[in-house]
């Protein structure tokens, strides 16, 4: 009997990824929460408690394995880590090996984030990524967690998206700080370069995980939009692996205020306004993968009430992938995003990206989507064709 061709190895990484701050609650340390609060500030809602993963922790772990995921990629918190400057907390070191322990013991793989978007308050106060000790006191947080955590992190995401960190929170002023200034943006560009150095070679496993978007346009903004956001992290890249986080194509036009311009008329947007635009996926695996490190997806998903618009996003983003591997590409994993409806950062609650539902009005309570019963089929199988199976 012929055996039925796969389109994913069988050590494929399979999972889906959720960020410290938008799924613990109460992070009330960070400059997030800060953020959230401000009285000018253009953010959908507070964080609140989130999904009280800090809590739930175990069973959201146990529904993720029963759904057919074999990884999960979860961030720490730094401000629940060192609430001030040196200062260490044992009792949040202690909870986050509980959880990695847990991810272990649900027999899934962890991909664990040093840093999601989050810093600690006092961080924030001395300057944040502009102090110019910045990259030291990053390193001694990194070298805590090594020491503390390492054994547990057998992948290790150090600084998740820091194009976006820069470009939101220091060109367009949407993220923390809230900055404008372009050269500011550049600065921080360079100083996230150098971080992810000086601490790379903590973990056993490690590398950047970084949002690739299919940049179009303005020649002279698509093509410095390129540099800094893209090439001037490839052109040094170090690690074991690096991560990729597609979404969307990002067309620049230099009338808008925020530099992009809006999808055209009648295009199929997602709830945050983004195009879906699955080709995008395959060029950007392309080019990441040209440095010559092994490639994860670390991030892909859809904002959407639409289930069903999730499975069809699904199955063109995992084709993307399974062209890439046919062609070669060295790709260990694809990890969706995310794994439950959570804080959306300045969105707040209203977009809803996960494969597992959660009912804010009835105690938080978790429902798989028909989407994650048909991530699971993909995942144990290793065949697209199963998305869309019976049963």
């Amino acid at each position: 009997m012929m055996s039925i061709m796969r389109d994913f190895p069988e050590d494929f990484l399979w999972g889906s990824a959720t960020a410290a701050h938008q799924v613990e609650g109460g992070n009330y340390n960070n400059d997030w929460w800060e953020f959230e609060h401000r009285p000018d500030a253009k953010v959908a809602g507070p964080s609140g408690d989130a999904i009280d993963q800090y809590h739930c922790y175990r069973s959201d772990f146990e529904l993720l394995a029963e759904l057919g995921q074999n990884c999960h990629r979860l961030s720490l918190e730094w401000s629940r880590i060192e609430p001030a400057p040196g200062e260490w907390s044992q009792v949040a070191l202690d909870h986050y090996r509980r959880v990695l322990e847990t991810v272990a013991e649900c027999g899934m793989t962890a991909f664990v984030t040093v840093h999601h978007f989050t810093n600690p308050r006092w961080f924030a106060e001395r300057g944040g990524w502009l102090a110019p000790d910045a990259v030291d006191v990053f390193a001694r947080y990194c070298d805590r967690v090594a020491t503390e955590l390492s054994d547990l992190m057998p992948w290790t995401c150090t600084i998740n998206e820091p194009q976006v960190v820069a470009f939101e929170g220091y060109r367009q002023g949407y993220h923390p700080p809230g900055h404008r200034d372009r050269g500011e943006w550049m600065k921080v560009t360079r100083t996230f370069i150098r971080a992810h150095r000086a601490v790379v070679d903590l973990f056993p496993r490690a590398g950047f995980t970084l949002a690739i978007d299919d940049i179009e346009g303005d020649p002279e903004l698509a093509a410095e939009q390129q540099y800094e956001t893209i090439d001037v992290y490839l052109e040094d890249l170090r690690g074991d692996f690096v991560g990729i986080q597609y979404y969307t194509r990002a067309v620049m036009d230099a009338d808008s205020p925020d530099l992009m311009a809006a999808p055209p008329e009648g295009t199929p947007v997602t709830q945050m306004g983004w195009e879906i635009h699955p080709e995008g996926l395959l060029k950007g695996l392309r080019m990441i993968a040209a440095p010559g490190l092994p490639v994860v997806v670390t991030e892909n998903g859809i904002a959407t009430a639409d289930d069903d618009e999730r499975i069809d996003y699904l199955e063109v983003h995992l084709r993307m992938v399974a062209r890439a591997l046919a062609e070669g590409l060295d790709i260990r994993g694809y990890i969706y995003w995310t794994s439950f409806d959570n804080f959306e950062w300045a969105e707040g609650y209203r977009p809803t990206f996960g494969l597992v539902e959660v009912d804010r009005e009835d105690d938080l309570r978790r429902i798989p989507r028909p989407s994650a019963h048909a991530f699971g089929r993909v995942a144990r199988s290793g065949r697209l064709a199963d998305l869309r199976a019976a049963g």
